[in-house]
């Protein structure tokens, strides 16, 4: 059993910059690719970003390629997501998750999931 607790959001301005922590526990996470999710309000979660075992392997949504970083540090069991040049369209809630099988890029394919952190934008 894994557990994950997501932390870092809050309240940014437009242009600005957020990172997140999903600290794992319960076992290690290093050998499973990990991802992280979110959900705006009114509508259903959608696919973020994909980083696999080793940290070497990343996808990104479109709609934030090149703007936010995925990254781990195997060591302290924990995945990260910088977030930089925020828009109020990534208001959302922002999950992370254990990667399982299937699509990377489709939530049915993670396994454990974290409660979320709150991301809100203003304009």
């Amino acid at each position: 059993q894994v557990q994950l607790v997501e932390s870092g959001g809050g309240l940014v301005q437009a242009g600005g910059s957020l990172k997140l922590s999903c600290a794992a526990s319960g076992r290690t996470v290093s050998s499973f690719g990990m991802g992280w999710f979110r959900q705006p309000p009114g509508k259903e979660r959608e696919f973020v970003s994909h980083i696999s075992p080793s940290g070497i392997s990343t996808i990104y949504a479109n709609s934030v390629k090149g703007r936010f970083s995925i990254s781990r540090d195997n060591a302290k069991n924990t995945l990260y997501l910088q977030m930089n040049s925020l828009k109020p369209e990534d208001t959302a809630v922002y999950y992370c998750a254990v990667f399982a099988s299937g699509v990377l890029t489709t939530s049915s394919g993670y396994a454990y999931w974290g409660q979320g952190t709150q991301v809100t934008v203003s304009s």
